[in-house]
């Protein structure tokens, strides 16, 4: 009987543990997400979606400009998961390398910044608290996993970007260098 009585215990536990998750996320992410949005729209209605649109232009004839520079200044300054949101202005048939790109971005930078991605911190803390254990400075590590980001992370958007080409070719999908943002 005690057996039965921990499980269904144990089971009960597990809706709690998600109702508390779910709490979490709606006094958490849920308005930090919404705040966010609303601020990056105010921001483009300041700078005004023509200049945008133009310099996502100048952002798409330079693979390291839109893999390399544009998702590491949209993690850092927008932090996950709304630095995603900015391939929006890239032409459609750079948007899958944008989000390859972007989406590491918002994790191997979070060591040092890691305002970034506060949800995935634990894991870099994990293995920075075995360098502290050693008795070293954790910022070493912090910065290799930001210069190994910065290069690895623009070839996950470059390497994409030849794929989607690949792919395009192969299924005949033809996509205008034109950019749409919604």
């Amino acid at each position: 009987m005690d057996t039965i009585v921990k499980f269904a215990e144990g089971f009960m536990g597990l809706f709690d543990v998600g109702a508390e998750t779910f709490v979490s996320w709606v006094t958490g992410i849920v308005p930090k997400v919404t705040l966010l949005l609303i601020f990056m729209n105010a921001l483009i209605a300041l700078i005004g979606q023509d200049k945008i649109n133009k310099f996502a232009k100048i952002a798409s004839k330079n693979v390291i400009l839109a893999y390399g520079i544009l998702p590491f200044l949209s993690a850092f300054m927008l932090g996950n998961p709304m630095a995603l949101s900015m391939g929006k202005f890239l032409p459609e048939r750079m948007k899958p390398s944008y989000y390859a790109s972007a989406s590491y971005h918002c994790h191997t930078n979070s060591g040092i910044f890691p305002h970034i991605n506060v949800g995935e911190i634990f894991i870099y803390l994990g293995i920075a608290n075995g360098i502290e254990t050693l008795g070293l400075s954790t910022t070493p590590l912090a910065l290799r996993y930001l210069l190994v980001g910065l290069v690895m992370n623009f070839f996950a958007g470059w390497v994409t970007d030849f794929t989607t080409k690949y792919v395009m070719k192969q299924q005949k999908i033809e996509l205008s260098n034109e950019i749409v943002a919604k």
